[in-house]
């Protein structure tokens, strides 16, 4: 196997690809000729991943896409691209007519479903069948049985895995849920029988919380899914969430490809996966393994799919769910593997065999893959929206890495679609060597123009928690209640000022303060922190700065195409630095500051007012549980916006009375749109 994974890499370095260093060998079998041209039903960086395989086995690929993604770079990857309809994914990505009617204009007589949108959507999978596509996927009849959590627990149960007790019953009625979650105890988690990815899922701790869930979970997973239906299931708290690979073909053969640890979340929402576990024994992942393969083949599965497990502190395994797709996290078992799971997806899909039985498949080494989401994880990890400035993964690529992202440079993140922009994932002899090799590929491909987790992840993959494989589903979440260092917000040391003040100063584009050789101070302002910095710069990009009573000398060596060479106090160093407007983006060992000059003439709005609440972001009012009139309280909720997979609520900054409601439940808003005024009380104005 060592010696089949250093065939992986040279054959890698070989090959082009702007993202892909470390591609997977080709296992070339007997190639059928049921399709010849594939349209992707999906966007982003699964799309670019699908369209780069079936590239390499001579395919034609179609791609389609929304109103905000037509200079997306799934689009301009493909041979053929068509759009499908407006922004909202139930507008475009959802519409299976808009899908079928462009495979049929371009003659496209395969659609692959990536993962998310309508991969899991049996009704999907039945359609293209009745118009004579090829579905590349499982047959519409095991999506069906295992795609519905509910059901497929039941078929655990009696296949004798063991599952976390729940209510799996058709009564959805609010009061029957409620009196069934009282029966479970706490704590429990409310679920969508349908889709996944953490959409239509809430915890309850205690009996307060069981109506919000019911209703939140609900109306999350109609919005998704369509398909509103709830299960409950007992949380197997401080547990590991570890999930088997499995594949199946046409000709009855079933193998799975080891697990992976998905226990790294915020939110129910995975943030770190590794394969394999550091928990899992041999015999642990044979058995395991053995309930994954009898899973899938008891629903008559084909294709790729996982089976999902919570394992407790005592290393049992509790059936979770079956995903009847290819995951997000797929490229670590690629890596450990030397199998390329969209190349085995294909053949089955065109009748092959399996290439290999369960004997054949051994993992090597250890892979880590790290989602880079577009999302403050200093700020309860709200989602964020605006233009990508910088992004060179490129620059990251090495022995070992590979990064797997569906965005470019110039381009945008909207609040449509999920907020994860990219996947850092890396191959290493063992974990540590993975972890110091994925911290080193973070650090070297910032991404500028908006805030996302890319420090945090770095940080993450470091800490104690992580390194000696203590994480739990829900520790990152507990975490912000205990206040852990982890998720406070890094803050710039004295050189990022005094190399900010630097770059100021010596700047000589438009709007930059020109050359003077005469000493004078510049104000910055970073976060709420502001500072006055005296500067004298000379032509030669020699910079002296004070800072209070310390005093730094700069030497500015060359700005090339973004990266700053710069030289302090004796030590030369890089850094990306990008101007973007009055701001200053500073990019340092993976952490970007982002420094600006207060304006001489302050925006009066621009502080928090606590008389009007806007959108945090752009996105749809989903709740407005307030009306002109109504008395508020200190902290009452006032309208929930949902963005990129998460509902956010605005409450209300100050006791007062409703004064004007501008928006209703389904209308779209922008960022910074005004949603509520609010009357205060005892307000010096009135």
């Amino acid at each position: 196997m060592a010696g089949r994974f250093a065939q992986v890499k040279e054959e890698a370095a070989q090959r082009p690809g702007d993202t892909e260093q470390n591609a997977l060998p080709p296992k070339r079998i007997q190639r059928y000729s049921m399709f010849e041209k594939i349209l992707i039903a999906n966007r982003g960086e699964i799309a670019c991943r699908v369209i780069r395989t079936a590239r390499d086995l001579g395919y034609r690929t179609v791609a389609v896409f929304s109103d905000a993604d037509r200079a997306a770079p799934h689009v301009a990857l493909a041979d053929e691209s068509v759009w499908i309809g407006a922004s909202a994914a139930a507008d475009s990505y959802l519409r299976i007519d808009a899908l079928l009617e462009a495979a049929r204009k371009t003659g496209a007589d395969a659609i692959h479903p990536g993962y998310g949108f309508l991969s899991e959507n049996a009704a999907f999978a039945q359609a293209c069948v009745d118009a004579g596509l090829v579905f590349v996927g499982p047959p519409p009849s095991a999506i069906e049985a295992m795609g519905d959590k509910a059901l497929a627990k039941r078929r655990m149960i009696a296949a004798g895995v063991p599952c976390a007790p729940g209510y799996l019953g058709e009564d959805q009625d609010d009061a029957r849920l409620t009196a069934e979650a009282l029966k479970l105890g706490f704590p429990l988690l409310v679920k969508a029988v349908a889709g996944g990815g953490g959409r239509g899922m809430r915890l309850v701790r205690e009996a307060g919380e069981i109506a919000q869930a019911i209703a939140g979970a609900r109306r999350e997973a109609q919005s998704a899914f369509g398909d509103g239906t709830l299960m409950l299931e007992r949380l197997i708290d401080n547990g590991r969430h570890i999930e088997i690979q499995v594949f199946a073909d046409a000709h009855g053969h079933a193998v799975h490809l080891g697990e992976r640890d998905c226990t790294a979340q915020r939110r129910r929402q995975k943030v770190i996966e590794e394969a394999p576990s550091p928990v899992v024994s041999p015999a642990m992942r044979e058995a395991m393994g053995r309930d994954a393969v009898a899973a899938a083949l008891s629903a008559g599965y084909q294709g790729a799919g996982t089976v999902e497990f919570i394992v407790d502190a005592d290393l049992k395994h509790y059936f979770l769910e079956m995903n009847t797709r290819l995951q997000v996290e797929h490229p670590v078992t690629e890596l450990v593997t030397g199998y390329d799971l969209v190349e085995w997806q294909l053949r089955v899909a065109a009748g092959q065999p399996l290439p290999v039985a369960q004997a054949d498949i051994t993992l090597t080494g250890h892979a880590i893959e790290a989602r880079l989401y577009a999302e403050d994880p200093y700020a309860n990890f709200a989602p964020q929206t605006g233009p990508i400035r910088w992004w060179r993964p490129g620059r990251a690529l090495s022995a070992g890495v590979r990064i797997d992202d569906g965005i470019v440079e110039g381009g945008e993140v909207s609040p449509w679609y999920d907020p994860m922009v990219a996947k850092v994932i890396v191959h290493g002899r063992d974990r540590d060597d993975a972890i110091r090799r994925l911290g080193a590929a973070l650090q070297n491909a910032p991404l500028l123009g908006l805030r996302n987790n890319g420090r945090f992840l770095a940080d993450l993959v470091d800490h104690p928690a992580f390194r000696n494989a203590a994480m739990t589903t829900t520790l990152i979440d507990q975490w912000q209640d205990t206040g852990e260092p982890l998720l406070q917000r890094p803050v710039p040391g004295e050189e990022l000022w005094c190399l900010a003040a630097a770059a100021f100063a010596m700047h000589e584009g438009p709007g930059w303060r020109a050359n003077s050789v005469a000493a004078y101070g510049i104000p910055l302002q970073w976060e709420d922190q502001a500072r006055v910095l005296r500067v004298q710069a000379e032509r030669t990009g020699r910079v002296r700065v004070e800072l209070g009573s310390q005093r730094h000398e700069l030497h500015l060596l060359g700005l090339d195409d973004g990266e700053l060479r710069y030289e302090i106090d004796g030590v030369q160093r890089r850094a990306i630095a990008l101007r973007s407007g009055a701001e200053l983006h500073l990019a340092v060992g993976g952490t970007v500051f982002v420094f600006q000059e207060p304006s001489a003439f302050p925006d009066r709005d621009g502080g928090q007012d606590a008389t009007r609440a806007r959108a945090p972001v752009a996105g749809k009012v989903t709740q407005v549980p307030v009306a002109a009139g109504d008395a508020v309280v200190l902290g009452q909720p006032l309208v929930c916006v949902e963005a990129m997979k998460m509902e956010m609520w605005l409450s209300a900054q100050a006791a007062g009375r409703i004064a004007a409601v501008h928006v209703a439940p389904g209308d779209q808003v922008e960022s910074g749109a005004l949603l509520v005024e609010i009357e205060l009380e005892n307000n010096p104005e009135t």
